[in-house]
Order: C-alpha cells, then sequence, then structure tokens
C-alpha cells in the first residue's frame, strides 16, 4: 500500500499543480482584461482515516479562490461614460437576446460586473466591451427627479432638451451716487437727475433723445419665453431725487423699433430707494416681479431679484452703474451634444444650449458574500444561494467617471507562482519515478 499510496499521492499533487497552473495562465491572459478578476488556487489535504501512530499525510485537491473583493488599479480614460468602482459593489448589466424591429431583446436575467467600459450605441443604450448593456434608473431631465423604482436598461434619449421659460434675473450692481449723465453738471444741482417729463411709465420714441441724455446704461440680459425665445432685455437707470430716500427709477427697452408717439421705452419701477448710507431700503423684499414685452414678444412674470444687499449706490468716480452679476434662469430647446458620468454615478447629458442635466443614475449592487458569485464569459457574475441577494444602493462617491478599474492579476506576482508550481510539479514527477522504480525492484525480486 506505502508504495502505490506514494504513487497515488503523488498524481494528486500532479493534478493540484496542473490545475494551479492553469489558474495563473489565465490570470496571465488577462492582465489586461479591463475589469478582471484573477483566481487564485488554494490546496486543501486529504487525510484518510488511519489509526492512532499510523496516520498518513494523505493527498492533496486544489480549489479556486476567488477575488472579486480586490479592486484593480484605477486607470483615466478620455472616453466619458467609462466608469470605475472605488469600493464594494457591482454594476448590473443584461445581455443581448436577440432584435426585434431594429432594437435589441433583452435578457430577463441581471448580471454584476465591475467591467465600466460603457459607451453609447446607435440606439442610445451604454453597453461594455463584452456586450453587456449598463442597467439603472431613469432620470427626468426637466425635473432632475428619479422616474423609476426598478431597474431597467439605461437609454440616453435623443430628443431636444425642452426650453425654459426666465422667472428671476438675478441683479447685482452698485448705482453711482452721482451719476455722470450727459446733462450733469456739478455746477448745477439736480442735472444728473432725471426730470419728470422724461420719467413716465410709457416713453414715445420722439423723447428718446432727452431720456438717454438723463439716464444711464443698466446693462442687458436675455431672457426666455415659454417657447424659448430670446427676448433681449436692454435697461437704464435714471435716478429721480437726491432728497432721502434717494429714488432711482428702471426702464427696458420695449420696441427698438419705434417712431414718433409710439412707445420705445418702458418703466419697469420709479420706487428703488437707498438709505444715505447706500443700502438699498425699497423694495423691501428686494424683488420687482413684472413681464417684459420686447419687440412683440412677451414674457411671463419675471422676478427681478436684487436681494436685500445685491443692488447698492455708493459713490463712484465713474458716474456710471458697475455690475457684479446678472443672470437668468432661462434657456432655449438644446439638442444633446455630449454625455459624462457625474458625482454620485449619474449620467449627465450635455446639451447645445449650455445646460447640463441628469439623465439617468447608474446604482451599484452589493452581496453579502462576494467571493461566492458564479463566473461567465465577458467578466460578469451570476448570483447565487451562496452569495445572497443582491443590495442596490446608489453609486454615491463609489463610481468614478471617465476612469476603468485594471485587472487585479499583478504579472510579477503570477510568474512567481509559476516558477513555485513548477518547482513543485517536477518534485511530484520525482515521487513517481522513485516509486516507478521501488516497484521494478520488487518484480526483479521474482525473477
Amino acid at each position: 500500500m506505502g508504495i502505490f499510496g506514494a504513487m497515488t499521492t503523488a498524481i494528486s499533487g500532479l493534478n493540484a499543480q496542473s490545475f494551479a497552473l492553469e489558474n495563473i495562465s489565465g490570470n496571465i491572459a488577462n492582465a489586461r482584461t479591463t475589469g478582471f478578476k484573477r483566481v487564485d488556487t488554494s490546496f486543501a489535504d486529504l487525510v484518510p482515516d488511519m489509526p492512532p501512530r499510523r496516520e498518513l499525510s494523505g493527498s492533496v485537491g486544489a480549489f479556486s479562490r476567488n477575488t472579486t473583493t480586490i479592486g484593480g488599479d484605477t486607470q483615466a480614460s478620455q472616453i466619458g461614460t467609462n466608469m470605475a468602482i472605488s469600493g464594494e459593489g457591482f454594476f448590473a448589466v443584461r445581455a443581448r437576446t436577440g432584435d426585434a424591429a431594429g432594437q435589441p431583446i433583452f435578457a430577463g436575467a441581471t448580471m454584476y460586473t465591475r467591467r465600466g467600459d460603457f459607451d453609447v450605441d446607435r440606439n442610445g443604450y451604454l453597453v461594455n466591451g463584452t456586450g453587456y448593456y449598463l442597467e439603472g434608473y431613469p432620470i427626468d431631465p426637466t425635473t432632475g427627479a428619479v422616474t423609476g423604482s426598478s431597474l431597467s436598461v439605461i437609454r440616453i434619449p435623443s430628443a431636444n432638451l425642452a426650453a425654459k421659460a426666465s422667472t428671476t434675473i438675478e441683479y447685482e450692481a452698485n448705482l453711482p451716487k452721482y451719476p455722470l449723465t450727459a446733462t450733469a453738471n456739478p455746477l448745477t444741482p439736480g442735472s444728473e437727475l432725471i426730470t419728470p417729463a422724461v420719467d413716465v411709465a410709457a416713453l414715445p420714441a420722439s423723447s428718446e433723445t432727452n431720456f438717454l441724455n438723463q439716464t444711464i446704461a443698466g446693462q442687458s440680459v436675455t431672457v426666455y419665453d415659454a417657447a424659448g425665445s430670446p427676448v433681449n432685455v436692454q435697461m437704464r437707470w435714471g435716478k429721480n431725487s437726491n432728497a432721502a430716500p434717494e429714488t432711482w427709477s428702471l426702464f427696458y427697452m420695449s420696441d427698438s423699433t419705434a417712431t414718433g408717439a409710439a412707445t420705445k421705452w418702458t418703466r419697469i419701477s420709479n420706487n428703488v430707494q437707498f438709505s444715505a448710507s447706500g443700502q438699498m431700503t425699497a423694495p423691501a423684499t428686494g424683488i420687482i416681479a413684472t413681464p417684459f414685452t420686447v419687440d412683440g414678444v412677451t414674457t411671463g412674470s419675471i422676478n427681478l431679484t436684487f436681494g436685500t444687499t445685491g443692488l447698492t449706490q455708493f459713490a463712484d468716480p465713474n458716474g456710471q452703474m458697475n455690475p457684479n452679476r446678472i443672470t437668468q434662469d432661462g434657456y432655449p430647446t438644446g439638442t444633446l451634444q455630449g454625455i459624462t458620468v457625474g458625482e454620485g454615478g449619474r449620467i449627465m447629458g450635455s446639451y447645445s444650449n449650455g445646460q447640463t442635466v441628469a439623465l439617468a443614475q447608474v446604482p451599484l449592487a452589493q452581496f453579502p458574500a462576494d467571493n461566492l458569485l458564479k463566473r461567465s464569459d465577458g467578466g460578469v457574475f451570476e448570483q447565487t444561494l451562496e452569495s445572497g441577494q443582491p443590495l442596490i444602493v446608489d453609486g454615491g462617491r463609489g463610481i468614478l467617471g471617465a476612469s476603468l478599474e485594471a485587472s487585479n492579476a499583478d504579472i510579477a506576482d503570477e510568474f512567481s507562482k509559476m516558477i513555485v508550481t513548477q518547482q513543485a510539479y517536477s518534485a511530484n514527477t520525482r515521487v513517481v519515478t522513485t516509486a516507478q522504480s521501488m516497484l521494478q525492484d520488487v518484480i526483479n525480486i521474482i525473477r
């Protein structure tokens, strides 16, 4: 039994080292495969049941040991839709099983992968290098809210981004205490003020010359109506009074082509007041709500928002309005120009109107026992009874855009393992050779 046992034990060693070499070769072959998780080999002794003082060291069995929880290096990518996972988790993906009317048909089962080399295909789906389609939650580009409660294959909408009517203009500036208008003369008190004949709610085009001479430029801003049509609002300021509280009127050009008695400039407000220290006291809310009608295009009501400290009246040597910030919240319709992955795993669409909006949310799937998932072709894993049920969580900071996770197989380390495996295999062949020689000696005794 001893010689035969030694030979069978050595053969088990040969089988075990062969199994280890097969894993090593697979790891080396996939050393540059995106998101690949190497397979290590663990050895277990197989000891027969023997009486005391007759125990045997036994033979050996080889088993695979997954390294799913061990991440690879994160590498930068020039493709905005490429993603890498930092820490625990998997992308949820589905396989394509066929086509119908030019659209892909997907398998019913969800698979899981760390391979994040996703790119947009001709149908707007995000598919990785092995043909698996990314799952997530769609987001309404207008409201920014997630519109689904269950995972579905992400499809980037190709429709135009709807226009948004302007509702707010944020206006922060400093008005000069002494405006240097064309009629201003330091030797003539009140010459810098706008006269009552010019400070009217609707100013005819025939009075424009006097109006321009008695006011200062107030900047311009482009706002948008509900259809996304641009409305260029040109504003001018005229000071009404130097007596406390000091008062200004704000006007905008309502008809650039008006002539004669037709209204060209319209007053927005004649009740913007300042204290002696230059702080705005009226309107108390810091907001003037008004619609604008410019060259026949009328906007909805827009809040001209100064805030409580955004509009001031301090001395200025130039005598002109000094704008700090003038912005508005509307925009025209836009076409999709590019896709990137933003913070928290959100798929962001960049549009021709300058807007960047969230289109989809990429979650991560986590398992109680990641290493007990079943491996499949293409770098995907299947849920098993031993791995437990997936827990779907938001990507958060765990998803990195424009990045890829490299293979966690290290060639130098695998070469070291290969040398040890080769030596162990050779040692087992020597055991077989020795046992065969000893058996030959036994046969020779008979002769």
